[in-house]
Order: C-alpha cells, then sequence, then structure tokens
C-alpha cells in the first residue's frame, strides 16, 4: 500500500456529545472528510472534474475517544485493487497517545459525474492509490 494519507483533527463544541467527548455521527463526517480529502490530494484534476464518489457501507470499531481540545490524527488508505465500480477504504484515527481509537472499513462506489451513473473504475485512476510504500 502507499504510505497512509494522513489528516489531523480538533473537536469543536459542536462536535461534542451530552457524554462529553466526540459524537460518533462526527465520526462519519471525519471519515468521509478524510476520503474526500485523499481524492482531491492524490487524484489527476482530469479525474477529480470527471469523477465523484458515494459512499455504499461503513463499518466503524469504536475503541476509545477525545473530549475537546484533544486532537485526533486521521490515516486512510487503500489496501486493495477495486472491484468493478468499487474500491475499500481503511481509515483509522489516533489520538495523541498514539493509540489507534477509531477504525474503519468504508466502500465507495465511482459515478460518472457528467452522467450520475455507476461506472467501473478505470486502471489509470485506480493506480496512484495503489502500490507499495
Amino acid at each position: 500500500m502507499h504510505t497512509p494519507f494522513s489528516r489531523t483533527f480538533t473537536p469543536t463544541p459542536a462536535d461534542i456529545d451530552e457524554l462529553g467527548h466526540v459524537n460518533n455521527a462526527v465520526w462519519v463526517r471525519w471519515i468521509q472528510d478524510m476520503a474526500t480529502s485523499h481524492w482531491a490530494a492524490t487524484a489527476a484534476p482530469e479525474h477529480v472534474d470527471a469523477y465523484i464518489w458515494v459512499v455504499t457501507r461503513h463499518e466503524i470499531d469504536y475503541r476509545g475517544n477525545v473530549a475537546l481540545g484533544e486532537g485526533v490524527t486521521g490515516r486512510t488508505w487503500i489496501e486493495k485493487p477495486p472491484r468493478g465500480a468499487t474500491f475499500d477504504r481503511r481509515v483509522e484515527f489516533v489520538n495523541d497517545a498514539g493509540k489507534v481509537i477509531v477504525s474503519a472499513n468504508t466502500t465507495w462506489a465511482m459515478l460518472d459525474r457528467a452522467s450520475g451513473r455507476l461506472m467501473r473504475v478505470p486502471a489509470d485512476v485506480a493506480a496512484p492509490f495503489l502500490g507499495s510504500a
């Protein structure tokens, strides 16, 4: 796999739930932010213009949490080549102590931006996301 794409997140007061930590819905938003940021940073500009991704599945494991003022580093990568129109993406969030506190496997499907139709992921679209680190 490629070296994981990383971003940092610090929760705002609106991200905190009644238990005093990041709400589960915020983790889902951050997972999507990781995927879309990785796509925008890695894909060729003509691919970003031609294709769009939609999530078809999130599988999330919660092993910890963070409170207001604490930060996390999100890491995402693609482990396997696409299957037809879909890619599986791994996402992990690591706290300041280096512990993985949230991990996810998400499945995304590629659409042709102009027609909105599902389409097989071309090899040249997948290539920048695959390979050895």
